[in-house]
């Protein structure tokens, strides 16, 4: 199994397939209370719980125990991570290769089965609602639920990643997923809520610490576009994939299946493991040079010296807030959080609204809809930006697109001919919004050094959420604001944010990240 899975440097490969084999079993245990469901379109509310479920639940977190156990660093690994750190060619000057298109194509998979996850609470709400004849405002504390799972994770995982690992982490994440597959079985919405928590925490977790993985093991060159497109077509996949398998299932299996979805696709990831690499960069960090130089040869990267390095710095704590970044995550934390009012607010009070103003649902959808078919161009658009023309002008070009169409959202309520159709403002939200998340991220991985660019990855990426846990907190004991004022705070924020990155934001184009931990080689050194 060792092989199977290439786990060398960690505590028991055997401790990590013994959990994750438990987890699926785990939920399996719960199948045959959904198939009882299914000469009622698998409606379960009000029916027991069996003891086959609740033995599952134990198998759950008992084998997610011991995955997370097998995947600790060895203690003789954890005992060299203050020994003098070789100096080797780090994949900065590597060539591009077969290694590196396997790792892109890996973790696109994984985002997109991430970001699924809380993409397809639109498509489940709807058949929750009704099952468990709840009300609005009720049925809005799901994704409220959600959302401050992922926003946790993302700290949690953050910090996880930079004390135990890239790859650690992400496969961590997916060993919970697999577990929480079992909100398709639960007959109380209560349970939904909880287990939604946790399918929150474990998807919060991968993405930016995938981005930080990718950021570490790309070729300086290669390293802007690959960020931007791995991390869009992710994004876009995400939505693709919950959306078509919401319409491909639910007529069938009901809107359980949605979360059911959770067992094969958590599978996959784990099942790649051993195409994902841990980072040379990080191992080299925590002085386990035998495992970063066998990192380092699969991208084609050689040991050009071997000498003591001075420590840099101890690991920080979460958030990133020594003096020389407190500009920079400031600036970053209110793009996240304009950002996730937006995603995570209005853009979703926007189907409401227009209903409400008489405008059907279905035409309501049909708009949202054709303004969203720009998503993958926008992708395409940033990529060749951000790689070709600047990093931080995309980042503040981005958040200024999405605040022109705020300002098309506010003059739209005083009436003034040529901003009352609707499509106008939503076709700016979406491409800012779309382009801000694809660039956010990879510029973010890119400006902290190694020691806490998985914890600032995961901050960024939980006041993102946190900004969609704002308008959720806003929708379930306010109400849903008026458009207008909405779009004028969030504008706020959004402006405040560019003026702050253009102040403190580095260009991180062709950067080498060495730069940053103090770690470029001298002349005589480089290849």
């Amino acid at each position: 199994m060792t092989d199977a899975f290439n786990f060398s440097g960690r505590r028991s490969t055997w401790a990590f397939g013994v959990g994750w084999v438990l987890v699926t079993i785990g939920v399996i245990l719960h199948l045959p209370m959904y198939w009882m469901g299914r000469f009622n379109h698998f409606v379960l509310v009000g029916m027991p719980m069996d003891a086959g479920m609740y033995l599952g639940m134990l198998a759950i977190v008992v084998g997610v125990g011991i995955a997370g156990y097998g995947l600790l660093p060895k203690p003789e690994a954890l005992s060299h991570a203050h020994d003098p750190i070789e100096r080797l060619t780090p994949p900065e000057d590597a060539p591009l290769t077969r290694e590196h298109w396997i790792v892109m194509g890996v973790l696109t998979v994984a985002l997109v089965i991430d970001i699924m996850k809380p993409a397809s609470l639109g498509f489940v709400t709807p058949g929750m609602r009704t099952e468990y004849a709840v009300n609005g405002a009720t049925v809005s504390i799901l994704p409220f639920g959600a959302l401050a799972g992922t926003a946790t994770g993302s700290f949690v995982w953050g910090a996880l990643a930079d004390l135990y690992g890239r790859r650690a982490a992400i496969l961590l994440s997916a060993v919970m997923f697999v577990g929480t597959s079992i909100c398709g079985a639960m007959p109380d919405f209560w349970w939904n809520v909880g287990m939604c928590f946790l399918m929150g925490l474990s998807a919060g977790g991968m993405l930016p610490v995938a981005y930080a993985l990718l950021a570490e093991i790309m070729p300086t060159k290669h390293r802007g576009w690959s960020l931007v497109l791995v991390g869009g077509m992710g994004a876009v996949g995400g939505y693709f994939a919950a959306s078509g398998l919401s319409q491909l299932l639910q007529p069938y299996w009901g809107w359980r299946i949605m979360w059911f979805l959770n067992l094969p696709t958590g599978l996959i990831i784990i099942l790649m493991a051993r195409m994902l690499p841990e980072s040379a960069r990080f191992l080299q960090h925590m002085g386990r040079g035998a495992e970063a130089r066998a990192a380092l040869a699969r991208f084609g990267a050689v040991v050009v010296a071997s000498r003591p390095q001075a420590d840099t710095d101890d690991h920080s704590h979460l958030p990133p807030i020594e003096q020389n970044h407190l500009g920079i995550t400031l600036a970053l934390t209110l793009a996240a959080l304009a950002w996730g009012l937006v995603n995570f607010g209005l853009l979703l009070w926007l189907p409401i609204t227009l209903t409400s103003e008489g405008l059907s649902i279905g035409a309501a959808s049909e708009m949202i809809r054709n303004s969203s078919l720009i998503a993958a161009p926008v992708v395409l658009v940033c990529t060749w930006l951000y790689s070709r023309w600047s990093t931080r002008g995309s980042l503040m070009a981005m958040i200024a697109v999405i605040t022109v169409g705020l300002v098309a959202v506010l003059l739209r309520t005083t009436g003034i001919p040529g901003f009352t159709s609707p499509l106008l403002f939503t076709s700016l939200l979406i491409i800012g919004a779309t382009g801000a998340i694809s660039v956010l991220l990879p510029y973010t991985a890119e400006c902290y050094p190694l020691r806490i660019r998985g914890r600032a990855s995961g901050w960024i990426a939980g006041c993102s959420k946190g900004g969609g846990l704002l308008a959720q907190a806003v929708s379930v004991f306010i109400g849903i604001p008026p458009l207008g004022a909405a779009a004028l705070a969030i504008g706020s924020i959004g402006l405040a944010a560019m003026a702050l990155i253009a102040r403190f934001g580095a260009e991180t184009r062709g950067r080498d990240l060495r730069e940053l931990d103090g770690l470029m080689p001298t002349r005589a050194e480089s290849p």
